[in-house]
Protein backbone atom coordinates (compact mmCIF):
# COMPACT_ATOMS: atom_id res chain seq x y z
CA UNK A 1 0.00 0.00 0.00
CA UNK A 2 1.45 3.46 -1.19
CA UNK A 3 1.73 6.19 1.54
CA UNK A 4 1.48 9.96 0.78
CA UNK A 5 3.88 12.12 2.18
CA UNK A 6 2.31 14.24 4.97
CA UNK A 7 4.26 17.03 3.93
CA UNK A 8 1.85 19.82 2.74
CA UNK A 9 2.55 21.68 -0.64
CA UNK A 10 4.51 24.56 -1.22
CA UNK A 11 2.26 27.45 -2.87
CA UNK A 12 3.78 30.37 -4.99
CA UNK A 13 1.91 33.94 -6.06
CA UNK A 14 2.57 36.43 -8.33
CA UNK A 15 2.05 39.85 -7.09
CA UNK A 16 0.55 42.42 -8.86
CA UNK A 17 2.59 45.42 -10.79
CA UNK A 18 3.60 48.05 -9.20
CA UNK A 19 6.12 51.08 -9.54
CA UNK A 20 9.49 49.36 -9.66
CA UNK A 21 11.50 51.00 -6.91
CA UNK A 22 14.63 51.12 -8.52
CA UNK A 23 14.45 52.32 -12.19
CA UNK A 24 12.15 54.40 -12.95
CA UNK A 25 9.18 54.00 -15.36
CA UNK A 26 9.25 50.26 -15.06
CA UNK A 27 7.08 48.29 -13.07
CA UNK A 28 7.79 45.66 -10.74
CA UNK A 29 6.35 41.84 -10.43
CA UNK A 30 7.15 39.64 -7.07
CA UNK A 31 6.96 35.85 -7.15
CA UNK A 32 6.04 34.86 -3.44
CA UNK A 33 5.88 32.10 -0.78
CA UNK A 34 5.29 31.69 2.64
CA UNK A 35 8.52 30.41 4.91
CA UNK A 36 6.60 28.87 8.16
CA UNK A 37 6.78 25.37 10.11
CA UNK A 38 9.19 23.16 10.31
CA UNK A 39 10.53 23.26 6.76
CA UNK A 40 11.16 27.02 6.88
CA UNK A 41 14.51 26.45 7.59
CA UNK A 42 15.59 24.66 4.90
CA UNK A 43 13.01 26.29 2.49
CA UNK A 44 14.91 29.64 3.06
CA UNK A 45 18.43 27.89 2.21
CA UNK A 46 17.38 26.96 -1.00
CA UNK A 47 15.65 29.22 -2.31
CA UNK A 48 18.44 31.69 -0.91
CA UNK A 49 20.48 29.58 -3.45
CA UNK A 50 18.45 30.01 -6.04
CA UNK A 51 17.97 34.11 -5.88
CA UNK A 52 15.14 34.55 -3.21
CA UNK A 53 14.89 36.92 -0.71
CA UNK A 54 13.08 37.31 2.46
CA UNK A 55 10.85 39.90 4.03
CA UNK A 56 8.84 39.01 6.97
CA UNK A 57 7.95 35.15 6.61
CA UNK A 58 7.52 36.01 3.15
CA UNK A 59 10.24 34.99 0.62
CA UNK A 60 9.99 36.43 -2.92
CA UNK A 61 11.96 36.82 -6.24
CA UNK A 62 11.32 39.53 -9.28
CA UNK A 63 9.53 38.28 -12.50
CA UNK A 64 9.05 41.39 -13.91
CA UNK A 65 8.38 41.10 -17.55
CA UNK A 66 10.56 42.19 -19.85
CA UNK A 67 13.47 42.91 -17.55
CA UNK A 68 16.04 41.07 -16.00
CA UNK A 69 17.87 43.95 -14.28
CA UNK A 70 17.77 42.80 -10.54
CA UNK A 71 20.57 40.34 -10.76
CA UNK A 72 21.32 37.56 -7.33
CA UNK A 73 24.77 38.60 -5.98
CA UNK A 74 26.70 37.25 -2.67
CA UNK A 75 30.72 37.36 -2.05
CA UNK A 76 32.67 34.83 -1.69
CA UNK A 77 34.04 35.15 1.80
CA UNK A 78 36.93 33.63 2.18
CA UNK A 79 38.67 35.07 -1.20
CA UNK A 80 37.50 38.28 -0.63
CA UNK A 81 39.71 41.20 -1.00
CA UNK A 82 39.47 45.01 0.05
CA UNK A 83 39.94 47.50 -2.43
CA UNK A 84 41.64 50.94 -1.68
CA UNK A 85 38.38 52.77 -0.89
CA UNK A 86 37.04 49.37 1.43
CA UNK A 87 40.20 49.23 3.60
CA UNK A 88 40.55 53.13 3.93
CA UNK A 89 36.75 52.49 4.95
CA UNK A 90 37.85 50.18 8.15
CA UNK A 91 40.27 52.52 9.39
CA UNK A 92 38.18 55.32 9.51
CA UNK A 93 35.60 52.77 11.49
CA UNK A 94 38.27 51.19 14.00
CA UNK A 95 36.51 52.91 16.71
CA UNK A 96 33.03 51.21 15.50
CA UNK A 97 31.76 48.10 17.35
CA UNK A 98 29.96 45.54 16.50
CA UNK A 99 27.37 43.04 18.54
CA UNK A 100 25.11 40.57 17.70
CA UNK A 101 21.80 40.90 19.15
CA UNK A 102 18.92 39.07 19.22
CA UNK A 103 15.54 39.83 16.56
CA UNK A 104 13.62 42.16 19.35
CA UNK A 105 13.02 45.86 17.64
CA UNK A 106 14.08 48.70 20.21
CA UNK A 107 12.87 52.08 20.39
CA UNK A 108 16.39 53.44 19.49
CA UNK A 109 16.92 51.14 16.51
CA UNK A 110 13.52 52.82 15.30
CA UNK A 111 14.83 56.28 16.13
CA UNK A 112 17.75 55.71 14.08
CA UNK A 113 15.56 53.52 11.39
CA UNK A 114 12.95 56.43 11.20
CA UNK A 115 15.86 59.43 10.66
CA UNK A 116 17.65 57.08 7.77
CA UNK A 117 13.91 56.55 5.79
CA UNK A 118 13.58 60.40 6.02
CA UNK A 119 16.68 61.35 5.35
CA UNK A 120 17.60 58.78 2.39
CA UNK A 121 14.23 57.79 1.14
CA UNK A 122 12.06 60.12 1.98
CA UNK A 123 9.86 58.81 -1.07
CA UNK A 124 9.72 55.42 -0.27
CA UNK A 125 7.23 52.97 1.33
CA UNK A 126 9.16 52.68 4.58
CA UNK A 127 9.44 56.33 5.48
CA UNK A 128 5.58 56.08 6.67
CA UNK A 129 6.34 52.91 8.35
CA UNK A 130 5.55 53.49 12.55
CA UNK A 131 7.18 51.21 15.18
CA UNK A 132 4.86 48.39 14.89
CA UNK A 133 6.04 48.30 11.19
CA UNK A 134 9.69 48.19 12.10
CA UNK A 135 8.72 45.74 14.82
CA UNK A 136 6.90 43.55 12.28
CA UNK A 137 9.95 43.47 9.98
CA UNK A 138 12.31 42.38 12.45
CA UNK A 139 10.43 39.99 14.92
CA UNK A 140 8.38 38.09 12.01
CA UNK A 141 11.00 35.83 11.05
CA UNK A 142 10.27 32.00 10.89
CA UNK A 143 14.12 31.06 10.31
CA UNK A 144 17.61 32.28 12.31
CA UNK A 145 18.27 36.06 11.83
CA UNK A 146 19.35 39.08 14.56
CA UNK A 147 20.63 42.28 14.16
CA UNK A 148 23.88 43.41 14.52
CA UNK A 149 24.02 46.74 15.88
CA UNK A 150 27.40 49.25 15.28
CA UNK A 151 28.10 51.53 17.77
CA UNK A 152 31.15 53.89 18.02
CA UNK A 153 33.21 55.05 21.43
CA UNK A 154 30.71 56.60 22.98
CA UNK A 155 27.88 53.87 22.78
CA UNK A 156 25.74 55.60 20.61
CA UNK A 157 23.77 53.88 17.76
CA UNK A 158 25.62 54.66 14.35
CA UNK A 159 23.88 51.58 12.25
CA UNK A 160 22.24 48.52 11.96
CA UNK A 161 21.86 45.28 10.18
CA UNK A 162 19.37 42.85 9.87
CA UNK A 163 21.33 39.26 9.22
CA UNK A 164 19.88 35.94 8.39
CA UNK A 165 21.93 33.08 9.23
CA UNK A 166 22.15 30.47 6.32
CA UNK A 167 23.65 27.16 6.04
CA UNK A 168 25.93 28.72 4.02
CA UNK A 169 26.40 32.08 4.68
CA UNK A 170 25.26 34.95 5.81
CA UNK A 171 22.27 37.55 4.59
CA UNK A 172 21.91 41.21 4.69
CA UNK A 173 18.55 41.57 5.10
CA UNK A 174 18.31 44.96 5.34
CA UNK A 175 20.79 47.81 6.98
CA UNK A 176 20.51 51.41 7.92
CA UNK A 177 22.75 53.87 9.87
CA UNK A 178 23.07 57.25 11.46
CA UNK A 179 22.73 59.96 8.01
CA UNK A 180 24.61 62.46 9.98
CA UNK A 181 27.31 59.67 9.82
CA UNK A 182 27.79 59.50 6.09
CA UNK A 183 31.42 60.37 5.69
CA UNK A 184 31.75 56.84 7.64
CA UNK A 185 30.36 54.90 4.96
CA UNK A 186 28.48 52.92 7.33
CA UNK A 187 26.75 50.49 4.85
CA UNK A 188 30.08 49.49 3.38
CA UNK A 189 31.45 48.91 6.45
CA UNK A 190 28.54 46.88 7.65
CA UNK A 191 29.21 44.43 4.87
CA UNK A 192 33.12 44.21 5.70
CA UNK A 193 32.21 43.35 9.16
CA UNK A 194 29.71 40.41 7.48
CA UNK A 195 32.61 39.24 5.41
CA UNK A 196 34.70 38.60 8.50
CA UNK A 197 32.01 37.21 11.07
CA UNK A 198 31.35 35.00 7.86
CA UNK A 199 34.71 33.88 7.81
CA UNK A 200 34.88 33.62 11.24
CA UNK A 201 31.71 31.33 11.53
CA UNK A 202 33.39 28.88 8.39
CA UNK A 203 30.76 30.32 6.05
CA UNK A 204 31.45 30.54 2.73
CA UNK A 205 29.40 33.50 1.42
CA UNK A 206 27.18 36.45 2.33
CA UNK A 207 24.44 37.54 0.51
CA UNK A 208 23.70 40.93 -0.85
CA UNK A 209 20.31 40.91 -2.18
CA UNK A 210 20.21 42.21 -5.51
CA UNK A 211 22.53 43.97 -7.60
CA UNK A 212 21.09 46.35 -9.58
CA UNK A 213 23.95 47.99 -12.76
CA UNK A 214 21.41 50.69 -13.84
CA UNK A 215 20.55 51.97 -10.35
CA UNK A 216 23.36 53.74 -8.57
CA UNK A 217 21.58 52.76 -5.18
CA UNK A 218 21.92 49.42 -5.88
CA UNK A 219 25.50 49.31 -8.49
CA UNK A 220 28.20 49.64 -5.04
CA UNK A 221 27.74 45.96 -4.73
CA UNK A 222 29.37 44.92 -7.24
CA UNK A 223 32.29 46.40 -5.68
CA UNK A 224 32.91 43.36 -3.22
CA UNK A 225 35.15 41.00 -5.13
CA UNK A 226 35.18 38.26 -5.94
CA UNK A 227 31.55 37.98 -5.95
CA UNK A 228 29.41 35.56 -7.23
CA UNK A 229 25.86 36.29 -9.87
CA UNK A 230 23.22 34.02 -10.46
CA UNK A 231 23.05 34.10 -14.33
CA UNK A 232 20.86 31.73 -16.40
CA UNK A 233 20.39 29.63 -13.00
CA UNK A 234 23.81 29.31 -12.12
CA UNK A 235 26.00 30.84 -9.78
CA UNK A 236 29.25 32.53 -11.66
CA UNK A 237 32.02 34.65 -10.85
CA UNK A 238 31.41 38.44 -11.27
CA UNK A 239 34.37 39.92 -13.87
CA UNK A 240 34.02 36.44 -16.39
CA UNK A 241 34.06 37.60 -19.65
CA UNK A 242 30.83 35.05 -20.30
CA UNK A 243 29.10 36.64 -17.39
CA UNK A 244 29.67 40.33 -18.31
CA UNK A 245 28.17 39.24 -21.49
CA UNK A 246 24.72 37.85 -19.89
CA UNK A 247 25.10 41.14 -17.74
CA UNK A 248 24.91 43.38 -20.89
CA UNK A 249 22.47 41.21 -22.69
CA UNK A 250 19.85 41.37 -19.33
CA UNK A 251 20.32 44.95 -19.66
CA UNK A 252 19.73 45.23 -23.31
CA UNK A 253 16.43 42.95 -22.73
CA UNK A 254 15.22 44.97 -19.99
Amino acid sequence: MLQRSARRPQFFYTTAPLPCPYLAGRTERKIVTELSGPEAEALHDRLSRAGFRRSHNIAYSPVCPGCQACIPIRIIAGAFEPDRTQRRIARANADVSAVEMPPRATAEQFALFHRYQKARHADGDMAAMGFYDYRAMVEDTPIGTGVVEFRDGTDRLLGACLTDRLSDGLSAVYSFYDPSAEKRSLGTHAVLWLVDRARELGLPYVYLGYWVPESRKMAYKARFRPSEVLVGGIWRVLGDETVNASVVMSSVEA
